[in-house]
């Protein structure tokens, strides 16, 4: 194993001619943590499907916040993707994704093949339970078994010391919370608040699919459910709150509407009366986009 002769770059006084090291197997990724390790530095990792935005930045310079240097991989992961899923159109930018993350101050991208990371003969599944139930586990069964699969790949590949999520997809962060501990996988998962457009919206690879008309409309989705949330955290009954959730997104013109839940914010078991904390969880459909969405809801 040698190390990449790239050596690792302190972006805060990089030029604009730099490139961001592209490593693509896990031979390149160890050494390069390897070499890291040597001067001892910490690492952090972000795991990406790529397609990135403001959110996904937000999750490398938290991570810069964390750790001495940061990898943030990119993969579309097949495995978590059903056979009517958009796996083929998911959109894939490698060269604009590599100039944002080096502006953010990443070190090092980790972009594997398919065949790298499931090479032929693979024959191993991780299957979990507890928060992946329900949710987004009732209507994309196959994705957290195959997000289980890949993160904890990531995790011992890279075997960083801090790995960042954003909590907008937060029923897959607390799955990956969860088989972090389960498995004694030495690497802390931080979560970080769900990045928005200044209109309320999650920022998404999928907010793409939005035409003019839906982008205008899906914003209703966040401000259903704040609305919510304030209206539960003060003493509101929970089965007529998650209706008029269900009628508002309805009437902003959304299609069919997967779920509006109230969760335990730690384990993502079904409550009905806020006496700890909890979260408000919803999926919608606006055109071909899949929106998904959550907020906090505090006990009074």
């Amino acid at each position: 194993m040698t190390t990449p002769t790239v050596a690792p770059t302190d972006h805060s006084s990089a030029g604009q001619d730099d490139a961001l090291p592209v490593l693509r197997t896990v031979a390149d990724l160890r050494a390069q943590v390897a070499a890291w390790r040597a001067e001892g530095r910490t690492v952090a990792l972000v795991p990406t499907m790529g397609a990135l935005h403001d959110g996904h930045l937000a999750l490398v310079r938290r991570a810069r916040e964390l750790a001495d240097r940061v990898v943030a991989s990119v993969f579309v992961n097949p495995t978590q993707f059903a056979p009517h899923e958009d796996f083929d159109r998911y959109p894939r930018d490698e060269a604009g994704d590599s100039a944002k993350l080096l502006s953010a101050g990443c070190d090092a991208l980790y972009a594997p093949t398919a065949r790298g990371m499931y090479p032929e003969g693979f024959a191993t599944a991780i299957s979990v339970g507890g928060p992946s139930e329900g949710l987004c586990g009732t209507f994309r069964p196959q994705m957290f078994g195959g997000v289980a699969l890949v993160v904890t790949k990531l995790f011992l590949q890279a075997l960083p010391d801090v790995a960042v999520f954003g909590e907008k997809d937060y029923q897959q962060l607390m799955v990956i919370r969860r088989f972090t501990r389960d498995l004694d996988i030495p690497v802390r998962v931080e979560g970080l608040p769900t990045v928005r457009e200044a209109d309320g919206l999650a920022l998404s690879s999928r907010n793409a699919y939005l035409g003019a008309d839906e982008r205008a409309r899906a914003p209703e989705l966040n401000r259903a459910l704040t609305a919510a949330a304030a209206a539960l955290a003060g003493g509101a009954d929970p089965d007529a709150t998650l209706t008029r959730v269900r009628g508002r997104i309805a009437e902003a013109g959304f299609g069919d509407i997967d779920y509006v839940e109230l969760r335990d914010a730690e384990t993502l078991a079904p409550v009905t009366r806020v006496e700890r904390p909890a979260r408000l969880l919803a999926a919608a459909w606006l055109g071909k986009a899949r929106l998904i969405d959550n907020v906090p809801v505090l006990p009074a």
